[in-house]
């Protein structure tokens, strides 16, 4: 069904559908890199609960918005005064349920930025999955693939690991999960 699906599409699509209950997967270019669009995202939110974590940043920290921070595209941060107080919260509920880009930017460099996420990414076995943008050493693959790259396959494993309370510790887990 899936295979019918993809034929009539106009490009490359990846597909990864992995049965949790069951073991079953389905897969097609389940292994091929693709551009993340926004879903890198994610990778970011598993960075910031990294920080959390290692007691680098707190959950309610608060931040002071500058109107010299906004990006277009999605979200509404970029619509905040200038010197809008927030919080981290804030910014990581933005940046997941909205895909704002203003607080995903932003979010990204509190983690340590590209590096510091790449890093984190490697070390947890994921070979493929990478932030790109304002990245060092990532300039010909953001030419190729934007500001994120990932494999269905991966971007799988990740979710799965954040919803199985593997992700940072169990209790981030939790909290990015229920993001």
């Amino acid at each position: 069904e899936l295979r019918k699906l993809v034929d009539s599409f106009h490009g490359t699509a990846g597909i990864y559908v992995h049965n949790l209950k069951t073991g079953r997967e389905a897969a097609i270019n389940a292994d091929t890199v693709f551009p993340t669009a926004s879903i890198i995202k994610v990778p970011i939110l598993s960075g910031i609960f990294n920080k959390i974590q290692q007691g680098v940043l707190t959950y309610h920290q608060p931040f002071l918005y500058r109107d010299s921070m906004a990006l277009g595209g999605s979200g509404l941060m970029q619509y905040f005064k200038d010197s809008t107080k927030t919080d981290l919260r804030t910014m990581i509920t933005l940046m997941i349920t909205h895909s704002d880009n203003t607080a995903a930017v932003w979010c990204e460099k509190l983690a340590g930025g590209g590096v510091v996420i790449n890093d984190w990414l490697a070390d947890h076995g994921y070979q493929n999955t990478r932030v790109n943008s304002r990245t060092p050493g990532r300039e010909s693959n953001k030419q190729l693939y934007g500001w994120g790259q990932t494999t269905p396959r991966e971007m799988s494993g990740l979710l799965v690991l954040i919803r199985q309370g593997k992700a940072v510790s169990p209790e981030a887990s939790e909290r990015m999960y229920r993001r």
